[in-house]
């Protein structure tokens, strides 16, 4: 067993949605201290708001993509276990292909070089269902094969694999966290935002949902508080390194009986507009949790329903038109 308390902790990406929920659940394992990195491409302080009252956590506004900064910043802090969660996502890749997944691919990097030079001692890093494209099978294990259809999907499984050849190379230590589509308070709602948050900002403020291509295609949605607790879960356990971990709910919803769902919580009765398709949209995703459920008794606490409603009393509280 791996214990968090007393080590010193760094959270690459941790001003961002993911990231300030698991800066808030990091700080109950009473760690010596916390570190987030972020470029604040889609983080806000707003998002930390709650767990600076409770941590005295150092904030550095940096792009992670920086070597010797990182190194500075690492090695001054004498950071033990990183959880790297930057990312630019993948409404951006569609629009900015090249410079998302030099982003993507450039924290890797600097994170695997900065590891095996000794610089920390654990990597948690995040990757992505959107690695494996559309489903060839009903559940997504994570024997699946790798098929990205996006820039950004192809960005997270290059960085997978670099991550995985410096553990077989180098003998890291690591685990890799697969999380499918995560749901919850602080999902980004400005530019690049998912569907989640677009849809209810559009309702709330009167406007029509907009669903891309037919709503057929589905999603497996996990609360983000159960994504960040099986994050800690995995990095205390010992089974769990060298692996790759999927985090799903291990349902399926259409991207239609989601629209629908939030409009029945937001008591909004027209119909949604359906745009053309998006590309590179995959079509099926529900992941298998087996794994998950082996290694560190994974179990999702907070079903859709459940959580869409405080998602959505989270957006009303700060709604402005």
């Amino acid at each position: 067993m791996n214990e968090l308390k007393n080590k010193s902790l760094m959270v690459v990406g941790g001003a961002g949605f993911i990231g300030s929920h698991l800066v808030e659940a990091l700080i109950e394992e009473k760690p010596k201290s916390i570190v987030v990195v972020d470029n604040f491409f889609l983080g806000e302080m707003g998002n930390l708001e709650t767990a600076k009252t409770k941590f005295d956590v150092i904030v550095e506004n940096q792009d992670a993509c920086d070597y010797e900064k990182m190194k500075k910043i690492v090695e001054t802090n004498k950071i033990d276990v990183v959880f790297n969660l930057a990312c630019v996502p993948l409404p951006t890749s569609l629009v900015k292909p090249i410079w998302t997944f030099d982003q993507n691919i450039g924290v890797a990097k600097t994170l695997c070089r900065l590891i095996r030079e000794g610089s920390f001692k654990t990597l948690v890093h995040y990757s992505s269902s959107e690695v494996y494209g559309t489903a060839t099978k009903e559940t997504m294990d994570e024997e699946h094969s790798l098929f990205p259809r996006t820039p950004y999907a192809a960005a997270k499984a290059a960085c997978d694999h670099l991550v995985n050849a410096y553990y077989e190379t180098y003998g890291i230590d690591m685990v890799i966290i697969r999380p499918f589509n995560n749901f919850g308070p602080r999902q980004n709602d400005k530019s690049y935002a998912g569907v989640i948050p677009l849809t209810v900002k559009r309702i709330l403020n009167n406007e029509q949902p907009v669903i891309f291509g037919d709503g057929t295609q589905t999603r497996d949605f996990i609360f983000v508080k159960d994504t960040v607790n099986a994050t800690i879960d995995a990095y205390k356990s010992d089974q769990t390194r060298g692996r790759t971990i999927n985090i799903a709910s291990g349902k399926e919803t259409s991207v239609k009986d989601l629209i629908d769902l939030i409009s029945q919580e937001l008591s909004y009765d027209k119909p949604a507009r359906h745009d053309a398709p998006r590309p590179g949209d995959v079509m099926r995703h529900m992941g298998d949790i087996t794994l998950a459920k082996k290694l560190i008794g994974f179990q999702p606490t907070t079903d859709l329903r459940k959580g869409m409603k405080e998602t959505i009393d989270w957006y009303k509280k700060r709604h402005v038109v």
